[in-house]
């Protein structure tokens, strides 16, 4: 299954939200893929986007699809895709938690089988002006199926 994710409102280069410290410095966002952030994208472009193939497989008790793969995190029922917002390059310092689930199950049923891709749209800058983080859910992110 194909998933993308599509960010805009980046919260620029510098972040001001170290609480032990000064501010992080050449700020930039990526998807983790294991245990690698990747895909980087500074902080203060335009939009941000990233193409994300994920498995899918039906839960043991037959109650709708698994999700799988080097970008999937968490356990079963409880699975997400994470955004990382690191500094200098390579320190991570922030996480958001994207949870496919949340798309539905008719969404994903028609993602899953070639129909579209899966697109989660959000925000990535938080009420604070720093970079969001934490669990992302509706209606701060929309979930949506690309069918073009």
């Amino acid at each position: 299954m194909r998933l993308r994710i599509e960010g805009t409102g980046l919260p620029g280069r510098v972040a001001d939200t170290n609480p032990a410290g000064p501010p992080y410095r050449d700020v930039h966002v990526g998807v983790q893929r294991r245990a690698d952030v990747i895909e980087l994208i500074p902080g203060d472009a335009a939009s941000a986007v990233w193409d994300l193939d994920l498995v899918t497989k039906p839960l043991p008790d037959g109650s709708g699809l698994d999700f799988g793969g080097p970008f999937v995190h968490g356990r079963r029922g409880a699975r997400f895709v994470y955004l990382c917002w690191v500094s200098g390059g390579a320190h991570p310092f922030r996480r958001a938690k994207l949870h496919p689930a949340d798309a539905g199950e008719a969404l994903i049923a028609d993602a899953a089988t070639g129909h579209g891709v899966l697109v989660a749209r959000l925000g990535l800058t938080d009420a604070k002006g720093g970079p969001i983080c934490a669990t992302v859910r509706p209606p701060v992110v929309t979930w949506t199926l690309d069918r073009s």
